[in-house]
């Protein structure tokens, strides 16, 4: 099975329809009014939590995601149609995060979960819409609102009920090649498992539970050394750990020495790691210096922990070994932490408009006039008084002014550009 986990892309919310300008012409009504109707609003971009899925592949090649707009209003009233929302199934587990500021919007751990993550732009408003008594026919109309777009952040932590830990070559990859349908790339160098392996294990009884053979760990992980947090941030997730040592120090190493430097890496990158039930796999038991190395384990850790000899070359206590983690798993709970952001964003209030010099222009940012300036449609003279209105109405004339313009300088907000007239 492929596994990819992490991916970056483009998101976007349908722009509403545009509004509509129309007369009413009937026969018999010589004075009919205005009669175009609003413009629909555009489809969101939402996230669906999926638990059939494992992977977030599907977006290594769908980076951009829009979803559809609004119809555009028509005569005699007619409103427009809403676009339809894009419903995007992502994996349980996936974490959403901004990639603007890193700040989570969503962390989806239950099948059938929904979030919004671009929300569609409303219709705009037809002439219809603007009738006063002062003037009873309008001959302007709103454009369409833009989709909101964002770049996000996805990152899969894996949903397993067991983690398998432990240093690269403890033999993680051949006991879930064992016990599981999975079928893991196997070799003996270090870090042959370069992604998590998620495997089905079935118990005589109809009991089952996945396990995830995680990459390696080295020494310093925490800091995000070697595979690091790539390793560290599936563990999060697991309802139980299985600690794989290799008991016959097969490459010179010291069993109980890497049990003692794993533990001390998770418990560093996370403190919730160190509470998370843990049994010790002793593998390798058909390699010669593993029986006194076997000893050494259950005398350093026999009273903390339950210790099952196995070897997953010949198979030889895999089964005890399977059976005792899904007595274990019955007496734990299924629900999963929520994830908690690491970089915490503060959120401050945002003025109304800023407004900057930049190579003799003067630069007016701010959401609600950008937006207004984006649904203003140019081409009518009545939309573009409205428009001046809403700049001095909001106070950016008299803030211009203080900032020092002139006339004959010139404005930029959002997409358009003008020249400043006293």
């Amino acid at each position: 099975m492929m596994f990819f986990d992490k991916a970056k892309i483009y998101v976007k919310g349908g722009d509403g329809g545009n509004g509509c300008v129309a007369m009413r012409r009937e026969k018999y009504i010589p004075e009919g009014g205005p009669w175009g109707g609003d413009g629909g609003r555009g489809g969101d971009v939402i996230f669906q939590a999926d638990e059939g899925l494992r992977t977030l592949v599907d977006f290594r090649y769908k980076r951009h995601c829009r979803a559809d707009r609004g119809r555009h209003g028509e005569g005699k009233n007619r409103h427009g149609a809403s676009g339809d929302s894009l419903v995007l199934r992502l994996p349980v587990g996936t974490v959403v995060k901004d990639a603007a500021n890193g700040e989570i919007i969503a962390d989806l751990l239950q099948n059938g979960q929904q979030v919004v993550v671009a929300k569609g732009g409303r219709g705009g408003r037809g002439n219809a819409r603007f009738a006063t008594p002062h003037n009873k026919a309008p001959r302007m109309a709103e454009l369409g609102e833009p989709g909101e777009e964002r770049q996000l952040l996805l990152e899969l932590k894996l949903i397993a009920d067991v983690g398998l830990v432990g240093f690269p070559n403890a033999g993680k990859s051949t006991i879930i090649s064992r016990v599981s349908a999975a079928q893991p790339k196997i070799a003996d160098y270090p870090f042959t498992t370069l992604t998590p392996v998620l495997g089905m294990v079935r118990v005589q009884d109809e009991r089952s539970f996945v396990m995830a053979d995680i990459p390696g760990l080295i020494e310093g992980a925490h800091t995000g050394a070697g595979l690091g947090h790539e390793f560290l941030r599936h563990v999060e997730r697991t309802r139980l750990l299985v600690h794989v040592l290799d008991a016959a120090g097969s490459e010179g190493r010291d069993p109980v020495d890497d049990f003692r430097i794993t533990n001390r890496e998770l418990l560093l990158y996370n403190p919730v790691l160190g509470q998370k039930p843990q049994i010790i796999c002793a593998n390798k038991m058909d390699l010669p210096d593993a029986a006194p190395n076997l000893s050494r384990i259950r005398s350093a850790f026999g009273e903390a922990y339950e210790i099952f000899p196995v070897s997953a070359a010949t198979g030889e206590g895999l089964d005890a070994l399977i059976y005792r983690i899904s007595e274990i798993l019955e007496g734990l709970p299924l629900d999963l932490p929520v994830v908690e952001a690491t970089e915490h964003v503060v959120h401050r209030p945002e003025p109304r408009f800023v407004i900057t010099r930049w190579e003799g222009i003067f630069l007016v940012e701010g959401k609600e006039i950008e937006r207004h300036v984006a649904m203003t449609d140019l081409e009518q003279d009545e939309a573009v008084e409205r428009l001046q209105w809403i700049i001095q109405r909001i106070g950016i004339e008299d803030a211009l002014k203080e900032a020092g313009i002139k006339e004959g300088d010139t404005v930029k907000i959002g997409e358009l550009e003008f020249e400043y007239v006293e």
